[in-house]
């Protein structure tokens, strides 16, 4: 179905590519006096739904290579935001936790995202901004539908 669209208009492509650029900058500026920066809060935030996870399936569910997952759980472990233990079955996987001090400054981190995520829909209506969610997500599905 081929939607008319205005052809003197940025394409829809573009505009996705600019909102997730300005996004991204504006991200690491909020979680920048946390001491964490947008990988390590993705990182935190998976770890706050999962624990327990393995530094592979960390890199899965984060979308790095497993060699960057290794860095970032390294970073992660030395500023005291998480901690490792040996997997009950096999003692050479080692599992990812949130410690009380990654629990803290997440929460802090969720805070200054919050004020950024109500910054950037501060034009829509509630309506319109659980509608643009929605799309947002229908789209995302649509998309990886595509090959699978």
């Amino acid at each position: 179905m081929t939607q008319i669209v205005d052809p003197t208009a940025p394409r829809l492509t573009y505009l996705i590519k600019r909102v997730e650029m300005v996004e991204r900058a504006r991200m690491e500026e909020v979680l920048r006096p946390h001491g964490v920066s947008l990988h390590q809060y993705t990182a935190l935030s998976i770890l706050e739904r999962r624990g327990g996870l393995s530094s592979a399936q960390l890199a899965r569910r984060h979308f790095v290579t497993p060699q960057a997952a290794n860095q970032l759980v390294a970073l992660l472990e030395r500023d005291g935001l998480i901690e490792r233990h040996p997997d009950a079955v096999n003692r050479k996987i080692l599992r990812a936790w949130l410690t009380e001090r990654g629990q803290l400054v997440l929460k802090q981190c969720h805070l200054a995202v919050d004020e950024l995520e109500e910054q950037m829909l501060a034009a829509l209506t509630p309506t319109q901004a659980r509608e643009f969610r929605r799309s947002l997500e229908r789209t995302l599905s649509a998309l990886t539908e595509i090959n699978t």
